[in-house]
C-alpha cells in the first residue's frame, strides 16, 4: 500500500482547508480594500420626490467614488443607520435657511424659500458626520450649512446688505461658465487642491456666512469679501467633533466639472474620495 501521496490523510485535508481559508481570506480582504468608497449626497424634496442633482452624482464617480443619495429624513434612529452606510458626505446646494431657527434672526424682506424639513435634515446630516469622523464636502447651501448647524450666522441677502458686492447671481449665465474671481489663502486645504491663489467660479446664490463658527476659517473670498470657502483651523466649539476632513465652497464645482468639463476643479472631490477610503 503506497502511503507517499495518501489523500485521505486527515492532516493532509486539513492543510488544504486551512489554505483554502487563508486564500478566501486574502482575497476578500484585497476586495474589500479595493472597493470604491460610498460618498453620501444629501437630497431635497421637489414636486413628491426626493433627489439631487445629476451633476454631484457624476462628478464623485469622476473622482472615483460611489454615489449614494441620502433621502431626507429627520428621524435620528433611521437617518443615523443611512449615514452609518457612507464613507464620506456632500451636502448639496438648495433654499435659505430659516433665520429665525437656527440663527435668531428676523427674516428680511429678501429672504427666499425656507424648507423647515430640510433644513433640520441637512443640519442632523452634518453634525452627525462631524461627531463620526466622516469627511464632508459643503457645496453652496452646504458651506452656509456650516454656519447654521455650529453656531454662525448667514447674510440673508448679499445684495442688501453687503456694499459694493459683486454678482453671486449666474443668471442669465449658464453654470458651466466661471462668473467671478476669487482669491484663495496661501497653503490652505482649497490652495493646495487648486494649486493656485486666483481662480474663477460660477455663483448661484444671494446668502453667505456672516459669523463664521469657532474651529472653522474662511480660506477664500471673492472682491466684495464674501465667504468662498471655509476649512478647519481646529475642532468646532461646542459640538462633537472627531476632527475628520472638512470643506466647504460657496460655489459650484459639480457644474464646472460635468457640464462645463473643467477638470481643474475636480481635485476637490478627489479630495473628497481620498479622505472617505480612509474614513473607516
Amino acid at each position: 500500500m503506497s502511503i507517499g501521496n495518501n489523500t485521505s490523510n486527515p492532516m493532509n485535508f486539513v492543510k488544504r482547508s486551512l489554505a483554502a481559508v487563508v486564500a478566501f481570506i486574502i482575497t476578500s480582504s484585497a476586495c474589500l480594500f479595493a472597493a470604491k468608497p460610498i460618498i453620501g449626497i444629501s437630497s431635497y424634496i421637489s414636486d413628491g420626490a426626493c433627489s439631487a442633482d445629476l451633476s454631484y452624482i457624476r462628478a464623485v464617480e469622476a473622482a472615483g467614488g460611489l454615489p449614494l443619495v441620502i433621502p431626507v429624513n429627520t428621524n435620528d434612529e433611521e437617518l443615523g443607520r443611512l449615514l452609518s452606510l457612507v464613507d464620506g458626505l456632500i451636502m448639496t446646494g438648495g433654499a435659505d435657511f430659516d433665520p429665525v431657527k437656527w440663527y435668531g434672526e428676523e427674516p428680511r424682506r429678501e429672504m427666499k424659500r425656507v424648507e423647515p424639513e430640510r433644513d433640520l435634515f441637512d443640519v442632523k446630516c452634518l453634525r452627525y458626520a462631524v461627531a463620526k469622523g466622516i469627511p464632508v464636502l459643503g457645496i453652496c447651501r452646504g458651506e452656509q450649512c456650516f454656519a447654521a448647524a455650529f453656531g454662525g450666522s448667514l447674510y440673508q441677502d448679499i445684495p442688501t446688505m453687503i456694499a459694493g458686492n459683486v454678482k453671486h447671481s449666474q443668471p442669465p449665465t449658464d453654470p458651466k461658465y466661471p462668473l467671478h474671481s476669487i482669491s484663495i489663502e496661501k497653503g490652505s486645504l482649497l490652495h493646495s487642491l487648486l494649486g493656485t491663489e486666483k481662480i474663477g467660479v460660477n455663483s448661484w446664490h444671494h446668502q453667505c456666512i456672516k459669523d463664521m463658527p469657532k474651529g472653522l476659517k474662511a480660506t477664500a473670498v471673492a472682491a466684495d469679501g464674501v465667504v468662498e470657502a471655509v476649512e478647519r483651523c481646529g475642532k468646532i466649539e461646542g459640538y462633537e467633533d472627531a476632527g475628520g476632513w472638512l470643506l466647504g465652497v460657496q460655489f459650484h464645482p459639480e457644474l464646472l466639472i460635468v457640464e462645463g468639463g473643467l477638470t481643474e476643479y475636480l481635485p476637490i472631490f478627489e479630495a473628497l474620495v481620498e479622505a472617505a477610503s480612509g474614513s473607516k
